[in-house]
C-alpha cells in the first residue's frame, strides 16, 4: 500500500465523496482524483491539511506506520 491508498481509505472509511475533500483543500475534485490515482503528487501543504482534516499523523498517509495516532508534539 502507498499513500494514494491510504488517502482513498481515509476518505472512505470517513463517508466521504472527492468532492468533499476537494473542497475542504478548495481544488477541483478532478486534481483530487489525481492524487488518489497517482497522476498528480501529493503537496506537502494538502499533507499537512489532510493530516489535520483525518486526525492522523502525516506519516500514516505516507504509509510510513500503520498506527494512524498523531503524536503529542504534532498536535500543538
Amino acid at each position: 500500500m502507498d499513500y494514494k491508498k491510504r488517502l482513498y481509505d481515509l476518505r472512505i472509511d470517513n463517508d466521504l465523496r472527492q468532492e468533499d475533500v476537494a473542497n475542504f483543500l478548495k481544488i477541483t475534485k478532478q486534481a483530487y482524483g489525481m492524487y488518489e490515482n497517482g497522476k498528480r503528487n501529493l503537496p506537502i501543504e494538502h499533507l499537512v491539511r489532510l493530516s489535520d482534516y483525518y486526525n492522523v499523523s502525516t506519516d500514516f498517509i505516507l504509509n510510513l506506520t500503520n498506527i494512524p495516532q498523531r503524536n503529542e508534539e504534532e498536535k500543538e
